[in-house]
């Protein structure tokens, strides 16, 4: 709490400070924020709904968020096409009011966001993006956390989405309302992974070290920006990852001892419509070393260790996979957001009928080449797999702006 304080003060106390250093108008603004979040658990398991050693429904979190971020100018060629995006780190808090059970969470993320519409000159709708790792989580155990049915590991993938208006007090402080989503879950990577889910309202501070007048900003020349060649370029993704499986023996889902590895490709032609947006379809291939595998004689259940059972692999072209999906993406300074829907169209087997979806953040490491951080669900519904890889992208015609 003393370093929300201490942030808050800071805030306050600069804003009468004098300007006279920033005479000359910068062409980067950073910034640090306060925040707190009070959200909505929904209650996706009978953990959450109350089956716990309180018998009480979890179904409210707290937060509090510290965060540093950088923008460019919003009359540079960067601040024009993409809205005044800004990017940054930050640390969160949470608590849901069972520690003995659900932990103290804490994560680290970095995050993205820019502005949707401008209502007044101090008045600005935008949205944001968190995407890091959470950790300090009391998982489920048979023995001393026996109803936790939701969260099986002490670290899980953090993911938050959100809504706010941003409004300006004066040069160097802004209120943040909104409203935000976050997903905590292992991808997977181990049972229980139901996964917890909150959402709710945000209220926060932010305070800009550098940031120039309203009226100094507006006296700045605009940078002219590059006309964008419309162009299909062409991406290829080398991804894996570990999964956990469960296998469905009467009725039950039992989970099998192990992991099992994934590995996959996608080549997606992409039409390339301006700087942000590109769209296509991509084939995608996968083999999954857990697809189809049976259970035939059991003696756990879903979360014993003491693995007794027998399963069973099927042959190769029951676990490999060709699918087409149509994908779009939304492309910004250092990171793109894509998602896919696509269908199994070639060894659709058993479990690997139907529909999956993909969700993806990249990560540009060079002009063209990037990491790739994605999931993968099957009809909508069930979590399959992590997309973890590195992917490049050919016929790149994206023109090199000054960014400055």
């Amino acid at each position: 709490m003393w370093v929300g304080s201490a942030v808050y003060s800071l805030c306050f106390l600069s804003v009468f400070a004098q300007d006279s250093v920033w005479a000359v108008k910068p062409k980067l603004y950073s910034r640090v924020s306060a925040e707190n979040r009070i959200e909505y658990v929904f209650p996706t398991n009978n953990f959450l709904k109350g089956n716990n050693n309180k018998n009480k429904p979890i179904n409210k979190a707290t937060s509090l968020h510290f965060d540093f971020s950088f923008q460019y100018a919003p009359n540079s060629c960067v601040g024009r096409v993409y809205g005044e995006s800004y990017q940054g780190v930050g640390i969160g808090m949470y608590d849901f009011s069972n520690v003995s059970e659900m932990g103290s969470p804490r994560a680290f993320y970095v995050f993205q966001g820019a502005r949707i519409a401008r209502f007044a000159p101090w008045a600005a709708l935008r949205y944001e993006w968190n995407f890091g790792l959470s950790w300090k989580w009391e998982p489920y155990d048979v023995e001393t956390n026996s109803f936790n049915g939701g969260v099986g590991t002490r670290r899980n993938a953090y993911i938050n989405a959100g809504l706010f208006v941003d409004w300006r007090l004066s040069r160097r402080l802004d209120v943040i309302t909104g409203v935000s989503f976050a997903h905590f879950s292992n991808g997977n990577t181990k049972y229980p992974n139901a996964g917890v889910n909150n959402g709710g309202a945000r209220i926060g501070i932010a305070y800009y070290f550098n940031r120039p007048a309203l009226n100094a900003s507006a006296e700045q020349p605009e940078l002219s920006v590059p006309p964008f060649p419309r162009h299909v370029s062409y991406d290829l993704l080398i991804f894996g990852s570990l999964r956990r499986k469960g296998v469905d023996v009467d009725g039950k889902l039992l989970a099998m001892p192990g992991q099992f590895g994934v590995v996959g490709f996608s080549f997606a032609p992409l039409y390339n419509f301006s700087y942000k947006f590109r769209a296509g379809l991509s084939l995608d291939g996968v083999y999954d070393e857990s697809a189809n595998v049976y259970s035939r004689e059991t003696i756990s259940d879903l979360y014993d260790d003491n693995y007794g059972y027998v399963f069973y692999k099927p042959p190769l072209k029951q676990q490999f996979t060709l699918g087409l999906s149509a994908k779009i993406e939304y492309a910004m300074p250092f990171f793109t957001i894509g998602i896919g829907i696509g269908h199994n169209m070639l060894y659709a087997y058993g479990e690997k009928r139907g529909f999956y979806q993909t969700l993806a953040l990249k990560i540009n490491v060079t002009r063209s080449a990037y990491l790739n951080v994605g999931y993968n669900l099957q009809d909508f519904r069930s979590p399959n797999f992590l997309m973890l890889g590195i992917g490049y992208r050919f016929n790149n015609r994206y023109p090199r702006m000054k960014w400055l």
